[in-house]
């Protein structure tokens, strides 16, 4: 009997310090810090410019085609060249001339022919006007008379007019610049004979360059005409523009438009160049929070929000500007508790210590 009692007591204790070891584990699991401790706060709304990134190539403001307005004639002088500036009317080239004065002093020789016949037929109606009354001429004579010096007026207005086209065609000889410009292409060459028609120069008119700016169909809307623009050149110089057109239309392919800004006159952006940069559509009000509630993965932008238990909940955002220390975000609430800073850290639902809260 005192062998089992004693067994019995050994049992009991061993039970009641069991039970003593499972509340401590219970209440110490229960009295668990959380595993991190965060500042928590509220998205700022902001007045800030809207600014719309984009990117795009740069592309002549208009090209003007200088072609031979007459022809077959050989170039005999060449005056510009790729990259030179040049004034409306300026003389580019010279087409050779002989050919053009020959036919010119021919036309004036039957001018001079065609004056001679006038002249003839001119007396003989004046004659004719003379003796018409003492009957040595008939009517129809006289008649005849009168359709010669008709028919001789109008052989020398032909001729003048004749005289006339020739001189239109020696001054077509020099080939001038339609406008002011830049000579971007140059095909004519010294001696070569061209046609009319035939391109010879090409110009940058006025020497402005545009950016093509591409945008989708969510941005265009806000772009008007007038609005400035700052586009970067791959070399990192910035040049300022103004929004000169915006295209009615997108792509079906894409679904992207063309906004055309007018770049700085003799800035240092060429035609085929690259940029990126910035429309400025007006100020407005955006949604903020700091650079630091921000976590940026596998390429999506995402914040934590504290919830129920302060328990966080990872929210994917879509992010605009930054400036300030600051983050435009849309995807949240404006009342939304956001972990300002240590994001990178956390997990979704993991519970947090929220030290402080501010608006």
């Amino acid at each position: 009997m005192m062998r089992f009692s004693s067994h019995a007591a050994l049992v009991a204790c061993a039970l009641v310090l069991t039970g003593c070891s499972g509340s401590k584990d219970a209440a110490a699991t229960k009295d668990t810090p959380a595993s991190l401790t965060v500042t928590v706060v509220r998205p700022q709304q902001l007045s800030w410019p809207r600014l719309l990134g984009a990117n795009g190539n740069l592309q002549p403001w208009q090209e003007v085609v200088i072609s031979a307005e007459t022809g077959p004639y050989r170039i005999a002088s060449l005056n510009a060249d790729v990259g030179g500036r040049v004034r409306k009317g300026q003389v580019l080239a010279t087409l050779a001339r002989e050919t053009l004065l020959a036919d010119r002093a021919r036309l004036q020789a039957a001018v001079a022919e065609a004056q001679a016949n006038l002249d003839k037929a001119d007396s003989d109606v004046a004659r004719a006007r003379q003796i018409g009354d003492s009957g040595a001429l008939s009517a129809q004579q006289i008649q005849g008379y009168r359709v010669t010096q008709q028919t001789s007026q109008a052989s020398l207005a032909a001729a003048r007019a004749q005289v006339r086209a020739a001189d239109v065609q020696l001054g077509q000889a020099n080939v001038r610049a339609a406008d002011d410009g830049v000579v971007s292409s140059r095909t004519a060459l010294l001696g070569k004979v061209v046609n009319a028609g035939d391109e010879l120069f090409r110009l940058v008119r006025q020497g402005i360059i545009e950016w093509q700016a591409e945008l989708d169909a969510r941005q265009i809307g806000a772009v008007r005409a007038g609005q400035s623009a700052q586009v970067t050149l791959p070399d990192g110089q910035k040049v300022t523009g103004i929004v000169r057109l915006v295209s009615p239309t997108l792509t079906s392919t894409t679904s992207r438009g063309i906004v055309y800004v007018r770049l700085a006159a003799n800035s240092p952006a060429r035609a085929g160049m690259y940029g990126s940069g910035v429309i400025d559509v007006g100020s407005g009000p955006v949604l903020t929070v700091p650079d630091g509630a921000v976590v940026l993965r596998n390429g999506k932008s995402s914040v934590y929000l504290l919830g129920k238990n302060n328990k966080v909940k990872e929210t994917a955002v879509t992010t605009g500007q930054r400036r300030d220390g600051r983050t435009e975000v849309s995807g949240i609430a404006t009342d939304a508790q956001v972990v300002a800073s240590g994001g990178a850290f956390l997990s979704d639902g993991v519970s947090v210590r929220v030290v402080s809260a501010a608006k």
